[in-house]
Order: structure tokens, then sequence, then C-alpha cells
């Protein structure tokens, strides 16, 4: 039997490999009939621009340590021969030590402006993305936002969402989650009331001192499946273990990080234990740390903000599928920009939680649509979104 050593060299091997079997695997898709690369410009710079954006959220959010009522956001548009593509860094205050802080993605944004300037040919992903990846070891967000717009840009040129880039159908799309925060009783009940007839499923921020009142209260309401992050409020293994086996009968599909992430040995007994499949969310970042999730888990929460973008997000899925592990996508708050680029990968996942453009006031964007509780993707290229009017 291989050790543990070993087996991780493997992957690492395995992960490096994904990367080079997504090109060509984007390459070979990116040709939908009738196929249109607008070359006139070739020879052009790109140029890139940014500002800060705060999102105003539509009610409190709370989680186990931490509530608030917005959300710093920096929006990046990347122009070239006269087509834009949109990004954008969200950048929650509890997160910001892993994705960045508005100073540090605004100071990192600025060593990007001359990088782009320098590339003449958007379709150079690979390239341009690994030179911005060295410029910093965080910034997470900041490197998303440029990614994403990228990605629009190029998606545009092309003439194709990434979808279908992809090689994806978007009818299998799944449903999203819609996330209730902690809060009272009566709160919890009033928010549950007004998304029980939109959604199929709920999403329930647990770790607090009242989990099972919280699921009760929701559960005085609607009947509706229900998807819990724990955000590693739970601390003993055993406490997890009952707390999933009584989700189970109330009705729970799955648990999102329950412990804490360095608790290794902790969360691989109980994963070998529950009933219902446990993803890892701040235990796994990037590419690099799928492998270990191996055995931990049963699945992973890719989001965007935390592994720098599109390209690396597609290249996470491809190699947990082929570790046999199951696979959500997630967001932070965000506008329909980001949401809609994470909703590129949907159709490929078991579970999607989606809905951070609908926790803000203040989207500038028309993106992906949820429907009947399902995510809908429209057929724009790029990542398919289109700017609304500015909103003051």
């Amino acid at each position: 039997m291989p050790s543990r050593k070993e087996f991780l060299k493997t992957m690492a091997c395995l992960a490096a490999g994904a990367g080079l079997g997504l090109d060509v695997m984007a390459r070979s898709n990116a040709r939908p009939a009738p196929f249109h690369i607008n070359r006139s410009g070739m020879g052009a710079r790109m140029k890139m621009r940014f500002f800060p954006y705060e999102l105003k959220l539509r009610h409190v959010f709370t989680v186990a340590s931490y509530s608030r009522s917005t959300t710093p956001d920096i929006q990046v548009e990347i122009e070239y021969d006269g087509v834009t593509g949109y990004g954008e860094a969200s950048m929650p205050p509890y997160l910001q030590h892993e994705l960045g802080s508005p100073e540090s993605v605004t100071a990192f944004l600025k060593k990007v402006q001359g990088i782009i300037g320098g590339f003449d040919d958007p379709f150079k992903l690979e390239e341009i993305l690994a030179r911005i990846d060295s410029l910093s070891d965080g910034d997470a967000a900041g490197k998303a936002a440029v990614d994403i717009a990228l990605h629009d840009l190029a998606g545009k040129l092309l003439g194709a969402p990434w979808f279908r880039i992809w090689g994806l159908d978007k009818d299998k799309a799944p449903s999203t989650t819609f996330t209730i925060g902690i809060d009272k009783p009566e709160v919890v009940r009033e928010k549950t009331r007004e998304c029980a007839g939109r959604f199929n499923i709920l999403k329930v921020k647990l770790g607090g001192e009242d989990d099972k009142r919280m699921i009760e209260t929701i559960r005085s309401v609607t009947e509706l499946p229900i998807a819990v992050d724990a955000n590693q409020g739970w601390a003993d293994r055993r406490q997890a273990l009952d707390m999933i086996l009584w989700l189970k009968d109330q009705g729970v599909m799955m648990v999102e990080q329950p412990m804490p992430k360095q608790r290794y040995d902790d969360m691989a007994w109980v994963t070998q234990h529950s009933p219902l499949p446990v993803f890892a969310d701040e235990a796994v970042q990037r590419l690099a740390d799928v492998p270990s999730m191996k055995g931990l888990y049963s699945g992973i929460n890719i989001k965007l903000m935390k592994c720098t973008g599109m390209r690396e997000a597609w290249k996470m899925l491809t190699l947990a599928r082929a570790l046999g592990m199951k696979v959500m996508v997630g967001c932070m708050t965000e506008t329909s920009c980001a949401c809609s680029a994470a909703a590129q990968l949907s159709p490929a996942v078991d579970f999607a939680d989606l809905d951070g453009n609908l926790l803000i006031a203040n989207d500038r964007f028309r993106g992906m649509e949820v429907v009947g509780g399902k995510i809908t993707l429209p057929d724009r290229p790029g990542i398919g979104v289109e700017l609304l009017e500015e909103r003051k």
C-alpha cells in the first residue's frame, strides 16, 4: 500500500497534469457553430481599469462569529478592441486575511495594470494569469477579479459562453441554495417565508449556541431540503457527528466544514461515520489543497474569490472528480458578475450555493438568474452578464 507521502506526490503530478488537459479541452470545445473570433484588433493592447464598489446587503448577514450589512468590493474592467470584460473582487471583512483587503487588492491591481497593458493577445490566459499569480502570495480576490474579466473578454471575442467552451450542458445546472443566517427566531421565520416559495433548497448557517433551535424554527415554516454550513463551529468530533445524525432526521442533505480545518484526524473520523456528505470549505483554497482533502471530506466547495478565479476553479473541479470526490460551487456576497462567472461551472457540480447576488440591493449586472429555484444560464458570451444602468 503506498505511503501518504507517495500518494501526495502522485496527486501533485495529477494536479499539474490537470491544467494541460483542461487547456486542450477548452480549445477543442471552443468552436460553437458559427465560430467567429474578432481579429480586427489583433496587435492592440489590453487596458484595465478598476474602482471600489461597496455592496449593500438586503439583510444583516450573520455567521457563527460575525455580522455585517455591507461588503467591500472592487470592480474590474479589461478592454480590448472595443470589447470589455468584467470582473470583481469581493472581500468580506472576516475573510480579508485570506482574500486580501481593499488596500492590498488595490495595490495589487495597480501592478497588474502594467502587465495587462503589455499583452496584445487576450487568449493567452495561462501565460497572463500565471504571471499575475506570481505577483503576490495572497490577494486571491484581486487575482479572481482579473481572471473573471479576462475570461469574460475571451468568451466575448470567441462569441460563446464559458459553459459551452467547457463542453457543459446548461440544462444540467442544479438548484441553488438560498442562505439564511443566524438570527432571532422571528427574523429566521420571516426570511424563510420570503424564500420558501422561490427556492428548492435552503442553506442554513450553524456553529452557534442554538443550532437545533435554528433548524426547528425553519422547520416550523417549511419542509424544504436544507444544506448546513457550520463554519468550523463544532469543536468536538462526537458533538459534530451527533449533530449530523440529528440533522439527517431533519431533512438536511449535506454539511459544510463542521469542524476547525486543522482537525485532520477528527474530520476524517466524522466523514467516515457521517450519513451525510461532508464538504470542505475553509479547509480548501486552491488546486494544491485538493489532493489532501481525499479521505478527510466527501467533497470540496470551490469559490472563485478563494481559488483566484475560473481558470483554477475548473482545474480543481476536474481533479476532485478524478479523486472520486463530490463538488459544490459557492460564492461570497457578490454582484451578478462573479456569481455568473461561478455559475458557468454549475452544470458539472453536485451542489451550488450561488445566491450572493440575491443578497445585495445594488447589483450592477444582469446575468445568471434563479428560475423556480434553479440556476438558469443565459446564452450571452463570456460569463453571460450585461451592465445595468448605474445605480446610485
